[in-house]
């Protein structure tokens, strides 16, 4: 298993001022993802790749946000999926509670960041949307989550890509974008198998994003 006591350091960033945009967006956020088409999209990627879950498999969405992804893995999944949110920004992280809960659902909530947590049993399922576009080495962020799990554990990965959108986006974010073969040799280097790729058909989401299905190796 991949040792990621120095990948720590690396992933460190300026966490408290982003912490803080996201902290002033949760009100919104939400129903803006919703609107946006992202909220489908995540259906769509957790649906429309090859990979199926078990309703007792446990899932750690990783940067949560207000918990489109994990919504809709419960959605998919039933309420008693096993679920832990993980997410720096408390506002952020209480509306992601509360979107499983209008599903009847439960979860873990942990208010942290990449390199401040380490799961107690190792995860089944890692989801995580357009995070590691916020990090200084996206690399180490990827080794960071492999130390998380056993070898066989997937990870559904969402990243931003190359479109005049992200350029609008990254006025206000700052995000990276990734081509395709700089993210399959990311999560190569970090100990990942792509198995797949997804392309999000319409909205939003197929203008900005593209999906990643990956196995620990």
């Amino acid at each position: 298993m991949h040792d990621t006591t120095c990948d720590n350091a690396q992933v460190m960033t300026d966490t408290v001022s982003l912490t803080q945009r996201y902290d002033r967006a949760a009100d919104r956020w939400g129903d803006k993802m919703r609107l946006l088409g992202y909220a489908d999209g995540y259906l769509g990627f957790l649906t429309g790749a090859g990979a199926r879950a078990q309703t007792s498999d446990k899932v750690c969405d990783v940067g949560c946000g207000t918990g489109a992804f994990a919504e809709a893995w419960s959605a998919i999944y039933g309420p008693d999926a096993d679920i832990t949110l993980v997410e720096p920004s408390a506002p952020m992280l209480d509306r992601a509670e509360a979107a499983l809960v209008r599903r009847e659902g439960t979860a873990h909530k942990v208010q942290a960041g990449i390199e401040d947590f380490r799961p107690d049993t190792p995860p089944d399922h890692l989801l995580m949307a357009h995070v590691i576009e916020h990090v200084p080495d996206p690399g180490a962020a990827l080794a960071i989550l492999r130390g998380w799990v056993q070898p066989g554990a997937k990870l559904w990965l969402v990243l931003s890509k190359p479109h005049w959108c992200n350029a609008i986006i990254w006025l206000q974010w700052r995000h990276r974008t990734f081509e395709m073969s700089e993210a399959e040799r990311l999560l190569q280097g970090a100990e990942w198998r792509l198995d797949e790729t997804y392309t999000f058909p319409s909205g939003p989401p197929s203008r900005t994003s593209r999906g990643f299905l990956a196995t620990a190796i």
